[in-house]
């Protein structure tokens, strides 16, 4: 009986590894670039902000700078439980700056929740809403962006993440290139197939109707994949927009960056537990291939347990046993069968980076230490299952200051 659920685990995650792979293949094109059209919507755009007097400045001017009317839009930062100055910096560089002072209800999703209820007493009514972290920068066509996309009839819309800091360390070149595989060949063939994008907790767009019959309602450690679910049960598809540049600061340690990602694997797990199987059932009903698509994204962080814990045993069954006790699903493959699986998946990540046009050697050489830092998804994600229940935000500090030119300057 263990031997049958040992090999049945291992097909079931070849499957998805085959399935994930065939997605790759349709990040290898990208459309032309459309015209865009001129600016119409008027935009609330919500700054997400705890202690973050370092880094609000460049976005505040940043923002106040966009290739867009000044009067269509206006910037909102939510100072949430700030103990320095980032509401009086705000506001002197012209710009709303919401307190907020709640010690129980703590996190990026409940802020935001909290600022769309006031802007319900706003002087005016907002098209969209754009909700970016105070680490940011963005592109100076953002809005151009999401105001095309909004007139031409998308209600989600997720940027372009790109990373400020690449090259401050091995840590934060890991995130780029992660960042820059997911952007080409994780987000990109989802568009081209027209399916469900996912939303990466920055750099997002949501048409103001559509949150008022929604309600935000995102509140988990990973506010960003639960709307997604939410919008895709509903039938809205968040849309990719690939030219609307979102730059965002990386941790520059291993520490910092494993606290993140660790809250990142908690609120993965609480979000599996709680819309798989029904969005899974509605797939099926539905016969819908996004909705299937996003319910095995959902449980990602399960199949890498399960992975790891088929993996361990069988090299354990190999190693130590006199004779093996659990059949490899290999011994039914051709040996050149893994091998060319296991190639083509290694050789897609510098692939991305050849495809976004990367050039930085340093960039490069860093693919030395990435399989390190894939390697730390495992530890920490079975650290995440066993204290899944935390649902204690904790705050990535922000140090980088860097300003929109510099970045561009250095074409990485």
């Amino acid at each position: 009986m263990l031997d049958t659920l040992l090999l049945s685990a291992q097909i079931y995650l070849a499957v998805v590894g085959v399935y994930q792979l065939i997605l790759t293949f349709f990040g290898y094109y990208r459309k032309k670039s459309r015209s865009l059209l001129p600016p119409d919507k008027t935009f609330a755009i919500l700054v997400a902000a705890h202690n973050e007097e370092q880094v609000i400045g460049p976005l505040i001017e940043n923002l106040k700078n966009l290739n867009y009317p000044k009067e269509l839009y206006d910037i909102h930062v939510i100072c949430d439980n700030c103990t320095d100055s980032t509401a009086q910096i705000s506001r002197k560089m012209g710009v709303n700056a919401a307190v907020r002072n709640n010690k129980v209800l703590r996190g990026k999703g409940y802020a935001i929740e909290w600022m769309l209820k006031e802007l319900t007493r706003a002087p005016r009514d907002y098209d969209a809403i754009v909700i970016l972290d105070a680490d940011n920068l963005v592109s100076e066509n953002y809005l151009m962006e999401m105001n095309t996309d909004l007139l031409q009839g998308s209600q989600v819309i997720q940027g372009y993440l790109d990373t400020k800091n690449p090259e401050d360390s091995w840590i934060t070149s890991a995130y780029g290139i992660t960042y820059w595989f997911c952007n080409r060949l994780w987000q990109l063939p989802r568009t081209n197939l027209n399916m469900a994008n996912f939303l990466g907790g920055t750099g997002m767009c949501f048409d103001h109707q559509l949150l008022k019959e929604m309600g935000w309602g995102a509140t988990s450690l990973v506010e960003d994949l639960e709307f997604t679910v939410r919008c895709v049960q509903r039938g809205v598809k968040p849309k990719f927009n690939y030219d609307a540049k979102v730059y965002d600061e990386k941790p520059l340690t291993f520490g910092a960056s494993a606290k993140q990602r660790l809250r990142w694997m908690q609120g993965h797990f609480t979000v599996a537990r709680k819309y798989f199987f029904p969005l899974l059932w509605q797939s099926i009903k539905d016969k819908s291939l996004t909705k299937f698509d996003t319910a095995l994204y959902t449980i990602t962080v399960y199949n890498v347990l399960l992975s790891t814990i088929t993996t361990v045993v069988l090299m354990a069954d190999q190693l130590f046993a006199s004779e093996p006790a659990f059949t490899s699903m290999y011994y039914y493959l051709p040996l050149w069968v893994p091998i060319i699986f296991t190639a083509i998946n290694l050789i897609h990540f510098p692939l991305a980076l050849i495809l976004e046009g990367v050039k930085s050697v340093k960039v490069y050489l860093s693919f030395f230490t990435f399989p390190f830092f894939m390697l730390s998804w495992v530890p920490i994600t079975f650290y995440a299952f066993f204290t899944q229940n935390n649902k204690q935000w904790s705050h990535t500090q922000h140090t980088r200051v860097m300003r929109l030119e510099e970045i561009q300057s250095k074409q990485i």
